[in-house]
């Protein structure tokens, strides 16, 4: 099994070398990981300056690729170039915070998963949701098997988004399928002022708080303990409303 394993932490966080270990015993794994932490940066792509990779080494060791980029940019060199033989899948994380909700849409971790699929390669988005300590080497231990199962479901154009509670009491509860939750209660901005007199602000400061707890969503299933695993695809296409239109003959509009 060839893996690539990319994040959007950085190739020096906690997270991304407690997941490299346990990958490890799945089978050959390159890491390809930006420099510095690029959270939130959704699916953005570097193309007006060229991409520098330098090796990254742990205690004398080679250890992985870090790149000047994005996670969507690690996913392409190491697909085109850096990941030999081309690899049988993409693990993006292990993230150390979740992404549910409408935070995939922003989630860096996502997105690299998304740009896998681009090219027809299976697919997994992992995710620790950091309320309180985490223990990212017992989320990883348990990752390992349940990737193993979903890369065997995994079928073209599609990726799988996978959430983990935080380690309490009989947490997790159980595996639970679910859908995106994609409605919000609210949206805030914290408005603050600096020592000097400037306003500033703080945006996502509650990425939970903010979405409405719908039953069968991964934001709901997750806060009650579970862990959350949620199949996507990157075609954004309207599929119903677009074969009603396509059965409608419109007229070419005047330019008056």
């Amino acid at each position: 099994m060839q893996i690539l394993l990319v994040n959007d932490d950085g190739i020096h966080a906690p997270s991304l070398l407690a997941i490299y270990h346990e990958l490890r015993k799945w089978g050959d794994v390159t890491v390809v990981s930006p420099a510095s932490e690029q959270s939130g940066v959704g699916h953005s792509i570097t193309y007006l300056h060229p991409l520098l990779a330098a090796k990254d080494y742990r205690n004398g060791e080679f250890f992985g690729w870090k790149v000047e980029g994005r996670p969507a940019d690690c996913v392409k060199l190491g697909i085109h170039e850096l990941c030999k033989p081309r690899p049988d899948i993409v693990i993006s994380g292990l993230n150390a915070g979740a992404n549910v909700g409408l935070n995939v849409i922003y989630s860096g971790t996502v997105a690299a998963a998304v740009e896998a699929a681009f090219f027809g390669i299976p697919a997994i988005a992992l995710s620790q949701w950091m309320d309180g300590p985490p223990n990212f080497e017992e989320t990883a231990r348990r990752a390992i098997p349940l990737c193993k199962k979903l890369y065997e479901r995994t079928q073209p154009g599609m990726l799988w988004n996978v959430n983990f509670p935080p380690p309490r009491a009989n947490w997790p509860r159980g595996v639970k399928f679910v859908g995106m939750e994609c409605r919000r209660s609210a949206d805030e901005i914290e408005t603050r002022v600096d020592p000097r007199g400037r306003t500033y602000y703080w945006s996502g400061l509650n990425p939970l708080k903010c979405h409405v707890y719908d039953p069968m969503t991964d934001v709901q299933s997750l806060t009650e303990g579970n862990i959350t695993v949620t199949p996507l695809q990157f075609d954004l296409t309207q599929q119903k409303l677009l074969n009603e239109l396509r059965s409608e003959s419109w007229e070419i509009p005047s330019h008056e």
